[in-house]
């Protein structure tokens, strides 16, 4: 069997398990539960040695729609590996899809998802990109200046009505230092309807210059796009007005 067919075999099979599993669960295989919000994003310009992606290295202001999720899901207050999604509008066809997850900051572990109890703290992409010849991790960390998100999405929600929480962007080598480039704000929750519709596709909605590799960016576009067709929902989905509330 050449390569081609053993991976063609090998992604029907993910595809039928993960349509099963959503089928079961009747709601979004991973971070079946979480809240969305409306949200900002704003790009400093990165210091430093540029990555090649436009949207990193220039300053700018974006709307966002941002969905903080739990993994597995525990239960309140219980660690969990986290997940924050951001659907960054920048002006392109597509939308910037950023996703990570609860890992660590350090070069051994940004790729190993973590669980914790903490809201904030570090997020990376896990899986690594290609900006030209560099291989790059994403990643959203806490800002110290920030209002604290709480152990569960109930204080998630508490803190965005209070206050306008914020992420801090960044962006690093395989083992280079987190280099911040940017923040995520966040808003007003959206109601339950639009959250279910919300469906990222962090491997097709990347900004130009910028591309998913490795071999989880191919698990994650075989089992996104199942369990995306199995309830329904389109990866461009999930357009929420800035002015949307919860209801």
């Amino acid at each position: 069997m050449s390569p081609a067919a053993a991976l063609d075999r090998a992604a029907l099979v993910v595809d039928g398990l993960t349509t099963a599993l959503t089928r079961l669960r009747r709601a979004r295989l991973l971070h079946p539960r979480g809240r969305s919000f409306t949200g900002e994003v704003t790009v400093w310009g990165l210091p430093g040695p540029p990555t090649g992606v436009p949207l990193l290295d220039r300053p700018g202001r974006y709307p966002a729609v941002v969905r903080l999720s739990k993994g597995v899901p525990t239960p309140d207050g219980w660690p969990d590996v986290l997940g924050l999604g951001v659907r960054v509008r920048h002006g392109a066809d597509r939308p910037f899809d950023l996703l990570v997850s609860s890992a660590g900051a350090a070069p051994v572990l940004r790729h190993v998802p973590l669980p914790r109890r903490r809201v904030a703290g570090t997020y990376t992409t896990v899986m690594p990109y290609r900006a030209g010849r560099r291989r790059l991790f994403l990643a959203a960390l806490a800002d110290p200046e920030s209002v604290d998100l709480g152990r569960d999405l109930a204080e998630v929600t508490a803190a965005a009505r209070s206050d306008a929480p914020r992420l801090v962007l960044a962006v690093a080598s395989a083992v280079g230092p987190w280099r911040p480039f940017g923040q995520v704000s966040i808003g007003t929750q959206v109601g339950a309807r639009e959250d279910a519709a919300l469906a990222f596709d962090p491997i097709g909605n990347l900004p130009p210059g910028l591309r998913a590799v490795g071999p989880l960016a191919w698990l994650r576009q075989v089992t996104y796009r199942a369990s995306q067709r199995t309830r329904g929902a389109a990866p461009t989905s999930g357009r929420v007005s800035p002015g949307a509330r919860s209801g």
